[in-house]
C-alpha cells in the first residue's frame, strides 16, 4: 500500500501551520530539494501574475485537476465561479473541503467520463500528470469529452532544458522534460512518480497533431508559460 506523505504534509501544515520536518523532494537529475508546502495554501495576494491571468480566464463549470489545497479554487468560488476541485489524494480533498472548498472530487482525472465543463485549469504545471509525450496525447483525448463545445484547456509549463547544463547531467535518450520524482516526508518516501515538463515548440506541433489550437498567452524571465487550447473545430 503506498503512502501519501504529500498528504500527512498537506495535513500537518492544515493542522499547525507549520511541519516539524521538511517535505523533501527527491528528482531524476539527482538533486533534492526542500518542498515549499506553505505554497499550496496561498491567499490571492500571492499568487504570481501567470496565475492570475489563468484564474482570469476562467469561465462558467471550471474543473481544477490536481487542486491541492484547494487555493485556487477558493479563488475562483469566491468569484462567483462554479468550480469543482479534483484531486487523486484523500487528504488533500478532506482539507479542501475543511477550508471551505464547496465541490470537491476525489477521483484520478484519467477516470473522470464526462463533465461538460468549460474550463480544463492545471495550474502549478499541473499538465505535468500527462508524465510524458505520448502521456499527453492521451491527457489530451481524455480531455475532449470532458469539455462542453465552448471548452478550453488552461495550464502552465515550462522549458527545463536548463537543467542538464545546471546539474551537468547527460541528456537522456527519451524526452528532456519527463523527470521523475518521490517525495520523502519523516523518513517515508512515496511511490515514485514522473512529471512532463514540455517547451513550448514541442506542445504546439503534438497539439497540432492531436486537433487542438493553442494559444501562449504569457511568458516569464523563467521559460515558464502560460497556455489555452481548445479543440479545432470541424466543418
Amino acid at each position: 500500500m503506498s503512502i501519501d506523505v504529500y498528504g500527512q504534509a498537506l495535513d500537518e501544515f492544515h493542522r499547525t501551520g507549520r511541519l516539524s520536518q521538511p517535505l523533501l523532494l527527491h528528482s531524476g537529475y539527482g538533486d533534492i530539494e526542500e518542498m515549499p508546502i506553505d505554497i499550496f495554501f496561498r491567499e490571492e495576494d500571492e499568487f504570481p501574475e501567470l496565475e492570475f491571468i489563468a484564474l482570469a480566464l476562467c469561465d462558467g463549470k471550471t474543473l481544477d485537476v490536481g487542486a491541492g489545497a484547494g487555493a485556487h479554487s477558493l479563488y475562483l468560488q469566491s468569484r462567483g465561479i462554479t468550480v469543482d476541485a479534483l484531486d487523486i489524494s484523500a487528504t488533500a480533498c478532506r482539507i479542501m473541503g475543511e477550508r471551505g472548498v464547496e465541490r470537491v472530487i476525489h477521483e484520478d482525472f484519467y477516470q473522470l467520463k464526462s463533465g461538460s465543463y468549460d474550463t480544463l485549469l492545471f495550474l502549478m504545471n499541473g499538465i505535468g500528470i500527462a508524465q510524458s509525450i505520448d502521456g499527453l496525447k492521451t491527457l489530451l483525448n481524455c480531455a475532449r469529452p470532458l469539455l462542453s463545445p465552448r471548452g478550453q484547456l488552461i495550464f502552465d509549463s515550462s522549458n527545463i532544458s536548463y537543467l542538464y547544463d545546471q546539474y551537468h547531467i547527460p541528456r537522456p535518450d527519451y524526452y528532456f522534460g519527463e523527470i521523475d520524482f518521490q517525495y520523502e516526508y519523516k523518513g517515508q518516501k512515496g511511490t515514485p512518480f514522473r512529471w512532463l515538463y514540455i517547451d513550448q515548440q514541442r506542445l504546439i506541433d503534438i497539439a497540432h497533431q492531436e486537433g487542438w489550437v493553442v494559444q501562449i498567452l504569457y511568458e516569464d524571465d523563467n521559460d515558464q508559460y502560460l497556455v489555452r487550447m481548445e479543440p479545432r473545430k470541424t466543418d
